[in-house]
Formats: structure tokens, sequence, C-alpha cells
């Protein structure tokens, strides 16, 4: 592991514990046991950490949103997707506790924010068009409603983790299972008897 990735990793860890803006770059060189100056040479100021830590986090959304339409979707891979992504986002949680702030704070990191924000949204029109044309989704009965449900579907994926947050809740595998089926319930009204049969076959025991 080279010297910048190290950086990253210490400063993720102490973010994810004390939160972005009660760590310092003396703090990420001393759990490194390494100078201030040592640090510097890799990264000017703690927000080119926040920018590099960013855009590692989110490498993996991209290409995730790259594959749409490459592979065959099925209720069990959106809900694999989506448990995938909620995870990812607890190893970053200090970002999404903190988001609008941060976001404020780093303007690459908004600019990139916003441009994903368009991406994630077609990407969920691409899979409610995808389940419509296979029969498992309704039409929509009015032209904003799928609009409104990929804002709430969108909303809840950025807001979760701050909200787990508050109450203290242990983030653990049960946990995102739970948040995982927040989200991809959310469009269960909306499916045809055919979705509603499909879906119930990745969790019975909701139904029971």
């Amino acid at each position: 592991m080279d010297t910048k990735t190290k950086i990253l990793a210490a400063a993720r860890l102490l973010f994810n514990d004390f939160g972005f803006s009660n760590v310092t770059i003396r703090m990420i060189a001393k759990k490194l046991d390494m100078s201030s100056g040592n640090l510097n040479y890799h990264f000017k100021t703690r927000e080119d950490i926040l920018e590099a830590l960013y855009f590692e986090m989110v490498k993996e959304f991209d290409n995730r949103i790259e594959q749409l339409g490459v592979q065959e979707i099925t209720f069990q891979t959106i809900k694999q997707d989506i448990h995938q992504s909620l995870k990812r986002m607890v190893d970053y949680r200090f970002f999404w506790t903190d988001l609008y702030n941060l976001l404020r704070l780093n303007k690459s990191i908004k600019a990139h924010f916003e441009a994903v924000y368009l991406k994630r949204f077609e990407g969920y029109e691409f899979l409610m068009k995808y389940l419509t044309a296979k029969g498992l989704l309704r039409n929509f009965e009015f032209s904003s409603e799928r609009q409104f449900l990929i804002e709430r579907m969108i909303g809840f994926s950025n807001t979760w983790l701050y909200n787990s947050f508050i109450y203290e809740i242990d983030i653990n595998e049960d946990y995102l299972d739970h948040q995982t089926d927040n989200l991809l319930l959310m469009i269960y009204p909306y499916l045809t008897d055919l979705g509603k049969a499909e879906f119930k076959k990745i969790r019975p025991d909701c139904f029971i």
C-alpha cells in the first residue's frame, strides 16, 4: 500500500469516528506515525483529502451506473445492488452524515454530486421502463407520478444513514437488509399482480 493510500485509509476511519470537521491534519499524521510535513507533501490540505476520498467512494457507484442494461435485471439483482450501495455508504459514512455541509465546502464535489444525481435519476427511469416493459410495473397514472417516486427513492438513499446516526442505531447486516427493504418496497404499490408475485419471492417473510 503506497503512502497516499495509507493516508486516505487512515483519514476515512478518523472522519467516520469523529466527523470531518473535528479531524485535523495532525491527527491523521499521528495515526500514521508520520510528521504533518510529510503528510502535506501528499495532500496540501484536509479538503484535498476529502475530495480524494469522495472520488474514491463514488468510483464504484459510477461503475454501477455504467453497467445498467448490461446484465439481466431482476428484483433479486436490484436488491443486491441496493444492499451493496448502502454498505459502501457506511464505509464512507462521514460524508453522508454531513452531506450538505460538505457539498458547500468543495465545489468539485458539489458539481460531481449534482451531475451524479441526474445519472441516478436516469438510472431509476431506465429501471422503471424496463420493469414496465416486462409487465412487472404498471403504467403511471399521471405524468409526474414516476418523477415523484424517483425523487422519494433518491431522497431516502441520500439520508437514511444520517437518520440512523441521529438515533445511534447499530449498522449491521440485518439493519442494512432492513434499509434495503425500506427502499425497495417503495416500488411495491406500483407493481402489477405479476410484479407483486415476483417481488414476494425475494422477501416472502414481509407478507406473512
